[in-house]
């Protein structure tokens, strides 16, 4: 009878030693895999722990190493590994180092760290910092450190075009930020005293002028795109019953019109009532579908607005092939009544679906020209660049007329304010279930589990 418990123990501890064994070799196999496949779900409703496509697609298409730098002390490290090990595992190319700035003292000074959390991108014998801890600033550097050298984005200026310094609501502050961080460096040009376009600048901007450009500034524009310059041009409709009326522009409008675009004198309304979830009205058409050009290809259903814009024509010219980017939906019309603010559709009115954006290639005898025109200039203007697409949309279009159309994508999301906004109603029911409700369920269950074990 001893022997017999003796055996059975001796076989429970047996099988006991057994799948302790097989647990722990589970949990090695679980361990090991977790540390070569790094893997993680975003559950969040704006995928704010998801790299951008731009991210991704950046470092899908690296072709050789790029180091990420991390100089802090080490408590700070793992906020930095919550974003950084994200990049780490998009590419094997990609390698992300934490340096200790107080242990490794001398190597931060000559790596040049001047406050802790400083980020360095290296990218063979190109260098660049990132100035925070964000995706975008993060993949903003590594885009500099791809391609290398600044790219000039000039702004004509002097007939009533948005302001780059201004921050008011319709300066375009917002847009030379965004810009000079995407390696752009910005500059106006005063074409009204010297009408010529120096030949470092990389792209040229008309966005919205009022008044009218003289002969010598139209002149100007045409010769450069058509001797391989790339050109974007914001055109506003030539309202009559604003304080400030908008000259019709026509010398510029002709030579546009000459490239295959025809920037029609009037003004889209959208009836949809689309944008009224957003709090806008119909000045404001919505575009939510897309051509297949490099510059809205990615953009899918992100939605963009054109606030008080203007329909375009699209067709072939002698020497252009100029294609259309976004149209509005079925749901709006544009009207020729320029002279009244009030909005009322009439049957001589135009029909939806209109055309807002086209993007056109000038084939000269030499480098080809690049041009964009936007029937709206107040889209990207302080009050309106971040408003769903416009943002990308705007980067979008600057990257093409660079030729930098491996950078077309959309970019890194900004953080997004999720605040809890409660009436007093609200305020009061959670006040009464946290701290009485709750707290007098738990002690009549504890009464009466006393009670029943009285």
């Amino acid at each position: 009878m001893a022997a017999a418990n003796s055996n059975r123990r001796a076989s429970a501890l047996s099988q006991g030693l057994l799948y302790t064994v097989i647990v722990i070799a589970i949990l090695a196999m679980i361990n090991f895999f977790a540390n070569r496949y790094n893997k993680s779900f975003d559950s969040t409703s704006n995928k704010k722990f998801t790299l951008s496509d731009q991210t991704i697609k950046i470092a899908k298409n690296l072709q050789q190493p790029l180091t990420i730098t991390y100089w802090d002390q080490p408590t700070k490290f793992k906020a930095a590994q919550d974003l950084l090990d994200r990049y780490k595992n998009l590419s094997t190319k990609i390698d992300v180092q934490y340096m200790d700035a107080d242990k490794k003292r001398t190597q931060a000074i000559a790596a040049g760290v001047k406050t802790l959390g400083t980020i360095f991108i290296d990218l063979g014998t190109k260098h660049q910092e990132a100035k925070t801890l964000t995706e975008e600033e993060v993949t903003g550097a590594i885009v500099r450190s791809l391609k290398g050298g600044d790219r000039l984005a000039c702004f004509v200026l002097g007939s009533g075009e948005h302001s780059l310094d201004s921050t008011e609501r319709s300066g375009f502050s917002g847009a030379k930020d965004l810009l000079e961080k995407n390696n752009y460096k910005t500059q106006t040009l005063k074409m009204l005293e010297k009408p010529v376009i120096p030949k470092e600048c990389t792209i040229v901007g008309v966005a919205g002028p009022k008044r009218d450009y003289i002969q010598p500034e139209v002149d100007a524009l045409k010769a450069y795109v058509e001797g391989g310059g790339h050109a974007v041009f914001f055109l506003d409709p030539p309202l009559k019953f604003a304080k400030e009326e908008i000259d019709d522009n026509a010398a510029l409008l002709g030579v546009i019109a000459s490239w295959g675009v025809t920037v029609e004198k009037d003004l889209v309304l959208d009836t949809s009532g689309v944008g009224q979830i957003f709090g806008l009205g119909p000045e404001f058409p919505l575009v939510t579908s897309y051509e297949s050009h490099p510059i809205v290809s990615t953009m899918k259903e992100t939605p963009t607005g054109f606030p008080i814009a203007r329909s375009l024509a699209v067709k072939n010219g002698d020497h252009t092939t100029v294609e259309k980017l976004f149209s509005t939906t079925d749901n709006s019309f544009a009207t020729v009544n320029l002279a009244s603010s009030e909005i009322k559709q009439s049957a001589g009115d135009k029909k939806g679906p209109l055309v807002l954006g086209a993007a056109g290639t000038y084939n000269g005898t030499g480098e080809k020209g690049r041009f964009v025109v936007v029937g709206s200039s107040n889209w990207c203007s302080n009050s309106f660049l971040r408003f769903n697409g416009n943002r990308d949309l705007f980067l979008n279009i600057f990257n093409w007329l660079s030729s930098d159309e491996d950078l077309i994508s959309i970019r890194p999301k900004e953080p997004e304010d999720r605040r809890l906004n409660m009436n007093a109603r609200q305020v009061t029911m959670v006040f009464y279930a946290a701290v009485i409700m709750i707290p007098l369920f738990i002690i009549l269950a504890g009464v009466s589990v006393w009670w029943k074990r009285r």
